[in-house]
């Protein structure tokens, strides 16, 4: 069954597809008569639809969070629209493409994995090497290396973020080692690269939204990452115990300050850079998702942010056209009285939990 979002539905089309229900109400009509509201989602958007007859019968078939496919005909309700429905019913999990309700890097992911495994197979060192390939090999770990977002909020989104920002930050890193030679040791910063928030694909939850797991909340996903260096480099025989030690800094470390929630500030050059490379490429990308989602609101500037504390300007000159476009100062859109709260609110880049 072709999948239909909801950014496609026209007034009166018939609609036979899947959504997530992110909730449902059994309500009591003027008349006596039970109806069912539902509201269903998918990674275009949301729509409210309505169960009018056997109610009951159609509400006991799904719950809230439940993958359901829907059969219906869009109609207008007070200028919006929404579902008439004429079956609702759960589906199995395995039948849904997780991509079709949450954002989804741009990149292929099994092409971006692909691109790891080649990052990986270029590490010098055999120990290291080693790690790493018993990482990305473990079937768990590597599913959930594929899809996992780099955060709940803030930088790379999506299914796939982790991956996208890990091939990045591998990228700035020979860019790194290609300016300063021998002094820097590569196959440390590659490690550091893929390592350093590993543990998010146990701390995030991201099978229907994004949001955090038990283990994530009372751990986080630097102890995790911990642990999980711990446990891959006990299963290599002869894996030195220096190595362990500055790989697992790395991970400790790479959020730099302590108030930024690191349980250590980087005390080696490759902890150091690998921190500075990866608050680069998060900031990086939180900008340009900012713009993107900017783009069409008729001016040069985006709407404040919260956490930089400031607009930001998104005509770097490069799409330029000859029509000269005015550029008034953006309005106040926060009192003295808000920027000290924000200023009071201000976090990391990487989050904390």
């Amino acid at each position: 069954m072709k999948k239909t979002f909801v950014c496609e539905f026209q007034e009166n089309e018939a609609v036979d597809t899947i959504f997530l229900v992110k909730n449902k109400t059994l309500s009591m009509g003027k008349t006596g008569k039970p109806y069912l509201s539902v509201s269903l989602m998918d990674k275009t958007g949301d729509i409210d639809g309505k169960v009018w007859d056997d109610a009951e019968k159609f509400s006991q078939k799904f719950e809230i969070d439940d993958f359901a496919r829907v059969r219906g005909r869009v109609v207008s309700y007070m200028g919006k629209l929404q579902l008439k429905i004429n079956n609702i019913t759960a589906i199995d999990d395995g039948e849904v493409p997780i991509a079709d309700f949450l954002p989804t890097a741009d990149r292929d992911l099994e092409e971006m994995f692909s691109d790891l495994l080649g990052i990986v197979d270029s590490i010098k060192d055999r120990y290291v090497k080693e790690l790493m390939i018993r990482l990305i090999e473990d079937p768990v770990l590597s599913l959930a290396l594929k899809q996992a977002p780099a955060a709940k909020g803030m930088h790379h989104v999506y299914l796939g973020g982790l991956l996208e920002h890990i091939l990045s930050l591998c990228s700035l890193i020979d860019t790194v080692c290609a300016h300063y030679g021998n002094k820097v040791n590569r196959d440390l910063l590659i490690a550091g690269a893929i390592l350093h928030d590993i543990g998010k694909t146990r701390e995030l939850s991201f099978k229907r939204a994004f949001g955090y797991t038990d283990e994530g909340r009372l751990l986080g996903h630097i102890t995790i990452g911990v642990e999980i260096v711990a446990d891959k480099a006990r299963e290599i025989e002869n894996f030195p115990h220096e190595l362990s030690v500055l790989l697992k800094h790395m991970i400790l470390s790479h959020h730099g300050e302590y108030e930024y929630g690191s349980p250590k500030r980087p005390k080696t050059l490759e902890a150091t850079i690998l921190s500075y490379l990866d608050d680069l490429d998060a900031k990086v990308n939180s900008i340009q998702t900012m713009i993107d989602a900017d783009l069409n609101n008729g001016s040069n500037w985006t709407g404040y942010h919260r956490l930089y504390e400031r607009y930001i300007y998104k005509d770097n000159l490069l799409s330029r056209t000859q029509e000269e476009v005015d550029v008034d100062e953006p309005q106040e859109r926060y009192s003295n009285e808000d920027k000290e709260q924000n200023g009071r609110e201000k976090i990391s880049l990487f989050g904390s939990q």
